[in-house]
């Protein structure tokens, strides 16, 4: 199964959270702007981390935001968020989190499925500092071999 698209509106570089929830915030923002998700679609990923714990913060200085599929989700989508000082979700081994990843996909018998392909980037050790350090868009979108959505969709 492919990844989700990546456009260029849903990756944000270098942004300040004063906490987790403000992080998950931006991600949700990101995957808003990008036309995936409603704007409510973060309370949503909040809503997950605060039930279910930092379940989210997948490896050191990650944490992959999502949440089921609803009617927040309009299309299946990702976002890139990293973060200028790292925040702490409580994790007791990957805590802090300088990158943070949002999940938006439309149908639950591919959510799973989707968690598990965006998992495969990060098998590769040098995938999660070479997002904390990027500098531009294309870096990102090259780290995740997403070149088919070098542009804006429309």
């Amino acid at each position: 199964m492919p990844l989700p698209p990546l456009p260029e509106s849903a990756i944000v570089l270098g942004a300040h959270a004063d906490d987790w929830r403000a992080a998950v915030r931006l991600a949700g923002s990101a995957l808003a702007a990008s036309g995936a998700a409603k704007p409510a679609y973060a309370d949503e990923m909040i809503r997950m981390i605060e039930e279910h714990g930092p379940y989210v913060v997948i490896a050191p200085g990650l944490a992959l935001a999502h949440a089921r599929p609803g009617p927040a989700v309009l299309a299946d989508g990702l976002a890139v968020v990293t973060l200028a000082e790292p925040v702490s979700f409580g994790h007791p081994h990957n805590d802090p989190v300088s990158v943070v990843i949002g999940l938006a996909i439309e149908r639950s018998d591919v959510h799973l499925a989707s968690v598990a392909e965006l998992a495969n980037v990060f098998n590769d050790s040098s995938a999660i500092p070479a997002l904390r350090d990027a500098k531009s868009i294309d870096e990102v979108i090259a780290i995740f071999g997403n070149t088919r959505n070098l542009g804006e969709q429309q």
